[in-house]
């Protein structure tokens, strides 16, 4: 698997979950899904929190995020496909 084929996983996540995406998109991610453990751990790590937040009930619309904390997360991410991926 590809950092870029990761990122577009990231990228679509939200859709996917969501079951919002053409089913062509939506099989070529769960091609990748198939054969990429960080990204199959990153989405079950997702689910397990979407999963518990339905659990506490109603929660308050939040601000968005700033993007200097986006760009943060993005680069954590991004950190941690560097060293799974990595040489």
């Amino acid at each position: 698997m590809t950092e870029n084929e990761c990122e577009r996983v990231f990228a679509l996540l939200s859709e996917y979950l969501d079951e919002e995406l053409p089913s062509a998109t939506c099989a070529d991610l769960k091609r990748h899904l198939a054969g990429c453990p960080p990204c199959i751990r990153f989405v079950e790590s997702l689910q397990r929190s979407i999963r518990l937040c339905g659990q506490l009930g109603h929660c308050h619309d939040l601000p968005p995020l700033d993007p200097e904390a986006m760009a943060g997360l993005r680069a954590a991410y991004e950190k941690m496909l560097a060293r799974r991926h990595g040489p």
